[in-house]
């Protein structure tokens, strides 16, 4: 499972997710995101090109926007597969952390967070 994480204006960081967050995925999910989680404030998760999402990536994910929360900051995720994101609203996760479907939303909306 690949995993990217960009640095953008704002002082947003982005994670750039794809393929399977299984069992393995969602170790391999493990230490990216809390380094993330750990050092910034302003976070978007783009799920865009997961294309399978399970239980254990969606802990990886609450486990780090809570730590993010923490700190008053903001994290969001960016998807567009609605397999994903029927695992995501049906375990409730997006009362946590909001969903969006576009990018430049995505971001605004973790800039536009109470500092």
């Amino acid at each position: 499972m690949p995993i990217s994480i960009l640095e953008l204006d704002g002082n947003v960081t982005k994670v750039v997710l794809s393929g399977r967050i299984d069992i393995a995925g969602a170790r391999e999910l493990e230490m990216p995101m809390a380094v993330v989680a750990g050092s910034r404030r302003a976070g978007v998760v783009d799920l865009s090109a997961v294309e399978f999402m399970a239980s254990l990536g969606l802990r990886g994910i609450v486990v780090s926007a809570r730590s993010i929360f923490s700190k008053r900051g903001k994290i969001v995720l960016l998807t567009s597969q609605p397999q994903v994101e029927e695992v995501i609203t049906t375990s409730g996760i997006d009362g946590l952390i909001p969903i969006y479907h576009d990018e430049a939303e995505a971001i605004a909306a973790v800039i536009a967070a109470p500092n």
